[in-house]
């Protein structure tokens, strides 16, 4: 019985999150209720549900939008990542999947495809079925980003020999400050630290509204969490966690008042996340991407390395539908 494809609607919402959750490499970025928070408007859904009869056998949350004169199937713009998401596929499935969203792509009029996916840790079923499928479809890497991640220890008193020497004698002086870290609701306070930090820093704005991240925080109390530094009762320090899936821990936002910058809060935080991180049985925590178009930022990656981060592949892939391997 060959794959059917059809669009997302209303009605699938019922079941789409519960899929994902059960999935082998379903992450908080492919859920209806994250993808949600985007105004209306902002982008034209195109998600697909792959199905063999009644069976679902996989869901690709996806936009269409136009980009330089292509009209692009994007999974995901509004997301960290996107990409397939099943439960137990093999290798000849994974193909089928694949062949099938290229001839639906061509049938519906796509000049392009991209796809961006998760790095590895992300799964709870490690596979390269999907990417190895795609690879042999015609797709190419667009860019492979690198994201910092650390493999956690498996005990909250191990958490300090992850850090480099630097950052451990930074961490206990810290400790030694009377800085206080706990969660906070405080995204207010939070919000202007972050502001003057990526002005100061990269002469940018945050890609979240205040409105957006506080309309997260919402939809996501038990997987989206703000930790902050407090000097007394005064927030010096923020990041800003989403838990991802049942093994992964990603940072968003790590931002700090260069006032305060003697007392060295933000090792302080990330002591105290890593040790909650271990304690919830999370194995891997992501400060996310120190790339840019896989242009290094040496400084960012070198800060990250301090705190036991390694680096892993996020890679975009992109299939253009007119080449003439893919006509």
């Amino acid at each position: 019985m060959s794959l059917t494809i059809s669009r997302f609607t209303k009605e699938d919402e019922s079941w789409w999150d519960d899929y994902i959750w059960q999935a082998d490499n379903g992450t908080i970025f492919h859920t209806r209720r994250f993808l949600s928070y985007h105004p209306q408007g902002r982008f034209v859904d195109h998600s697909l549900i792959f199905k063999r009869k009644n069976s679902i056998r996989a869901v690709l949350p996806a936009i269409e939008m136009e980009m330089d004169k292509d009209r692009v199937l994007y999974s995901h713009r509004g997301a960290s990542y996107g990409g397939f998401v099943y439960r137990d596929m093999g290798i000849a499935e994974a193909f089928e999947v694949v062949e099938a969203l290229k001839k639906y792509a061509r049938e519906s009029g796509f000049t392009r495809i991209l796809i961006t996916l998760p790095p590895l840790v992300y799964m709870n079923r490690y596979s390269n079925y999907i990417d190895f499928a795609m690879l042999q479809n015609g797709f190419r890497y667009l860019k492979r980003e690198i994201s910092s991640v650390v493999q956690l220890p498996s005990h909250p008193d191990q958490v300090l020999s992850l850090f480099k020497s630097e950052a451990r004698t930074a961490t206990r002086k810290s400790i030694k400050s009377g800085i206080e870290i706990r969660l906070s609701d405080d995204y207010d306070t939070y919000y202007e630290i972050l502001k003057q930090n990526l002005k100061l820093r990269h002469n940018v704005t945050p890609t979240h509204t205040l409105p957006e991240l506080k309309k997260l925080a919402q939809l996501f109390p038990d997987r989206i969490h703000l930790w902050a530094a407090y000097l007394g009762e005064q927030m010096i320090a923020g990041v800003v966690n989403f838990i991802c899936t049942p093994r992964v821990v990603l940072a968003f936002y790590i931002s700090d008042n260069k006032e305060f910058q003697q007392y060295r809060s933000v090792n302080n935080l990330f002591y105290h996340i890593f040790q909650w991180a271990v304690q919830e049985g999370f194995q891997f925590y992501d400060f996310g991407i120190f790339t840019v178009n896989m242009d290094p930022n040496w400084g960012l990656g070198k800060f990250k390395e301090n705190f036991g981060a390694r680096g892993l592949f996020r890679d975009s892939f992109e299939l253009l539908m007119w080449s003439p391997q893919n006509s």
